[in-house]
C-alpha cells in the first residue's frame, strides 16, 4: 500500500457537502482508504479571482492505486459531483488533486505531474496538510511541509 496526499476544495453549492461527499466517495473505493483528513479552511481564490471563497482540505490515504489509477478515480470524483472545466482556476463543485505520492520524487508527464507543481506557493494547499502530515518531506525540495508553510508565511 501507498501513502497519498490529496487536495481538495470547493467554491460552488454546498461546498461542506461537496467536501463529505469526495471524501464518502473517496473512502467507499476498495483500493482506497483515507487514514486523516483535515481541518476544512475558508481560502480566497488565486489566479481568478472574480469567484466566491473556498472551502479547502487535505486528504492522507492508503492505496493499492497507481498514480494514473488514482487519478482516474478522483476525476471520476469530480464528474461524479458535477465538476465542469471552463475558466483555469474557476469556480468548481469539487477539485481533488493528486499533491503527493508516497516518496515519488517526480512524475512529470502531461497527463499527471507529482508533486503537485504549484504545492509549495500555496497557502491553501499547505496550511491544510501541515496539519495532518507536518513531517512529510516534499521530495522537490527534501523539506518538510510545516517547514515550506513557515517559509512561504515570511
Amino acid at each position: 500500500m501507498t501513502k497519498a496526499y490529496l487536495g481538495l476544495g470547493t467554491n460552488l453549492g454546498q461546498k461542506k457537502e461537496n467536501l463529505e461527499k469526495a471524501l464518502e466517495v473517496l473512502n467507499s473505493h476498495g483500493s482506497v482508504q483515507v487514514l486523516k483528513v483535515s481541518s476544512f479552511y475558508e481560502t480566497d481564490p488565486v489566479g481568478y479571482e472574480n469567484q466566491d471563497i473556498f472551502l479547502n482540505a487535505a486528504v492522507v490515504c492508503e492505496t493499492s492505486l497507481g498514480p494514473y489509477e488514482l487519478l482516474d478515480f478522483i476525476q471520476e470524483i469530480e464528474k461524479a459531483l458535477k465538476r465542469v472545466r471552463e475558466i483555469r482556476w474557476g469556480p468548481r463543485t469539487i477539485d481533488v488533486d493528486i499533491l503527493l505520492y508516497d516518496s515519488l520524487e517526480l512524475l512529470d508527464e502531461p497527463r499527471l505531474i507529482i508533486p503537485h507543481p504549484r504545492m509549495v506557493e500555496r497557502e491553501f494547499v499547505l496550511v491544510p496538510l501541515s496539519e495532518i502530515a507536518p513531517e512529510m518531506v516534499h521530495p522537490g525540495t527534501g523539506k518538510s511541509i510545516a517547514l515550506l508553510l513557515e517559509e512561504l508565511k515570511n
